[in-house]
């Protein structure tokens, strides 16, 4: 019976110290009330006048409170050897006492400071935006984010991510020194494990972004954390939840997982399409670049009261700083490029292209349009190319399918690669025909081999059997020969070539190539643009439907005379004419200096512009 009573006694008290810091500083102030109560006691017990000179019971307690906590009270002590004997032992015992007490109070705040490095503290915030998920897409989407909140007072950015809190942190710092009004606070926890989600606050969110991974599971995992959201039960407003997933055939599964509300982007038709757009286009990719980044002009929506009731064409030049692209109708359908006797309706909202919605301001009066330089020469028809399609990748055989429905007929497609293409590549093709020349990408010789002089287009398409980084690596190699070989021929084709990272896109322009497509930096440029305006999802669509509208850098001696001095008002209104609407122009003398690439949209409808027969300009249309 007493063992048990024993083991339970153990058991009790194994089960307290087990609560943390708390109990054992709660265990300490018993051992010291119990120190000070039985030392008092004997004081009083064996010396009476040393007692009764101290003050009584009460004196002599708090006697024995002070030696517990400092040892140096007893220096001047004055009593019988009893009462001093019993003094020294209350400061021996206090000695141990404040030691164990100052070892918890260290250990325990030791553990509390670990235990917020790891980054598990919930999150209190209101109407910030949730980014789950880590990749190096993160800081495109971060430096956005920061961009587009320079005009907030108070912003937020919540990073989720099963990574170390304080690693996090300092990637983030490294990249983005300067994020101003933003916040920017990181979170450790799986996103896929219902709880972690709860760090962070969804119910309070403006926004939930959810990134794709590195890796085979990368879709597995966002349709995952996609079916956690939808299934969650909220306490307010669903805030927009977007995510992007990296192969089609996930596409409909990753869209059913989300509902009806969320949006989710197909990251390899976006891929392919921008490289389709762009191979006969020169500066296509430094206008979507544009469009999509909160930095330079991008799309917004805009009720207009004073122009209800006007046709699309007269809203044109309508406004002094910014320049309509469509209309999003009352009902919800969005026009890129109306017919230009499209009324305006009164629910309607135009589409304009504008630094910031802040900058938006219509025109006092309508700028002047120069007709003497407007052209009357009719364009020159397209003919069939020929395109070369260096290496190969998952996604060539959507790519040369989508070529077939933009070249003309009779065009040419050779793929040079180190081995011969599938037959998906070859089947069911109306205007193009395809061919195959062995190829080893990073060889000078084998490319010569080609006869590159005789192509007016080159695909160079990035290597996804091998490591992000190592394949822009030998595209790199790849594009220095070819411009080697370029310089040697005189000019005679135009580069369009496929990136893993921008930071090699970066190194990659002492090529001087044509186009760099970076898909990934494309995905979160529209990721972010979605977060901040979900209505947007039907303007991208529709960009890039090649059924409709789409963005063309056309000749611009197909609207000025070249050499004749106008304004951009002009080309509106010459684009106008041909039904189509101009957005910008692109000059040639200025195509290999960073960051626009020669590219400038929304310019200034009133200053004096001269395009030559070099210069292009930036325009939505059909064909």
């Amino acid at each position: 019976m007493r063992g048990g009573l024993r083991n339970r006694f153990r058991y009790w008290f194994d089960g307290t110290m087990d609560r943390g810091t708390p109990a054992l500083i709660s265990w300490l102030a018993v051992a010291s009330v119990l120190l000070i109560v039985v030392i008092t006691t004997l004081v009083m017990a064996l010396t009476t006048s040393d007692a009764e000179h101290n003050g009584g019971w009460l004196g002599v307690a708090w006697m024995s409170l002070l030696r517990t906590l400092d040892p140096g009270t007893m220096g001047g002590d004055t009593g019988g050897p009893v009462f001093l004997l019993l003094m020294l032992t209350v400061t021996i015992g206090g000695i141990f006492i404040v030691s164990a007490l100052i070892g918890v109070l260290t250990t325990g705040l030791n553990y509390r400071i670990q235990e917020l490095r790891k980054g598990r503290s919930r999150l209190i915030e209101r109407g910030h935006t949730i980014v789950l998920g880590w990749s190096e897409q993160v800081f495109t989407v971060v430096a956005e984010l920061v961009e587009a909140n320079q005009s907030e007072r108070r912003s937020c950015v919540v990073i989720l991510a099963d990574r170390d809190k304080v690693g996090m942190e300092d990637a983030i710092r490294s990249r983005i020194p300067e994020p101003g009004r933003t916040r920017i606070i990181c979170r450790s926890g799986n996103p896929l494990v219902r709880a972690d989600l709860e760090l962070v606050g969804p119910d309070t969110a403006k926004a939930i972004m959810v990134l794709p991974g590195a890796g085979e599971d990368s879709d597995i995992d966002v349709i995952k954390v996609l079916l956690l959201l939808n299934s969650r039960r909220w306490s307010g407003p669903r805030p927009t939840v977007v995510a992007a997933v990296q192969d089609s055939d996930n596409v409909a599964a990753a869209r059913l997982a989300a509902g009806e509300t969320a949006l989710v982007i197909d990251a390899d038709d976006v891929a392919v399409r921008l490289v389709a757009q762009s191979h006969r286009q020169t500066g296509l990719s430094s206008v979507f670049n544009e469009l999509l980044s909160f930095v330079g002009n991008e799309f917004y929506l805009r009720h207009e009261p004073a122009l209800v009731g006007s046709p699309y064409g007269e809203t044109l030049n309508a406004y002094e700083l910014g320049i309509p692209a469509g209309l999003r109708t009352s009902r919800g359908e969005v026009l890129l490029n109306p017919a230009m006797d499209t009324v305006v309706g009164a629910g309607d909202q135009l589409i304009l292209i504008a630094e910031d919605d802040l900058l938006i301001r219509p025109a006092g009066t309508r700028p002047a349009v120069v007709e003497s330089a407007i052209t009357s020469a009719p364009s020159r028809p397209p003919m069939p190319d020929r395109t070369l399609l260096i290496g190969s990748n998952s996604r060539a055989a959507k790519l040369v399918a989508l070529l077939d429905s933009f070249v003309e007929p009779g065009s040419t497609l050779d793929i040079a690669a180190p081995r011969p293409p599938g037959e998906e590549l070859l089947g069911n093709l109306g205007n193009l025909t395809v061919g195959y020349k062995h190829c080893e990408p990073t060889r000078r010789s084998s490319l010569e081999a080609l006869d590159l002089g005789g192509y007016q287009h080159i695909v160079v398409l990035a290597d996804d059997s091998i490591a992000p980084g190592p394949a822009d690596d030998r595209t790199l190699v790849t594009l220095l020969h070819l411009r080697d070989i370029e310089d040697r021929l005189g000019d005679p084709y135009s580069i369009v070539t496929e990136m893993n990272d921008d930071a090699n896109r970066e190194v990659a322009q002492v090529t001087k190539a044509d186009d760099f497509i970076v898909s990934t930096k494309v995905i979160s440029l529209m990721l972010t643009q979605l977060t901040e305006n979900r209505h947007l999802d039907a303007v991208f669509s529709d960009l890039f439907d090649p059924d409709g509208s789409e963005i063309y850098l056309k000749p611009a001696s197909n609207y000025l005379v070249p050499g004749a001095e106008a304004n951009f008002a002009t080309v509106v209104e010459a684009a106008r004419r041909r039904g189509e609407t101009a957005i910008g122009y692109r000059l040639a003398r200025h195509g290999d200096e960073p960051p626009t690439y020669g590219v400038f949209l929304n310019p200034s409808k009133t200053a004096p512009l001269v395009l030559t027969t070099d210069d292009a300009v930036v325009v939505l249309a059909e064909q």
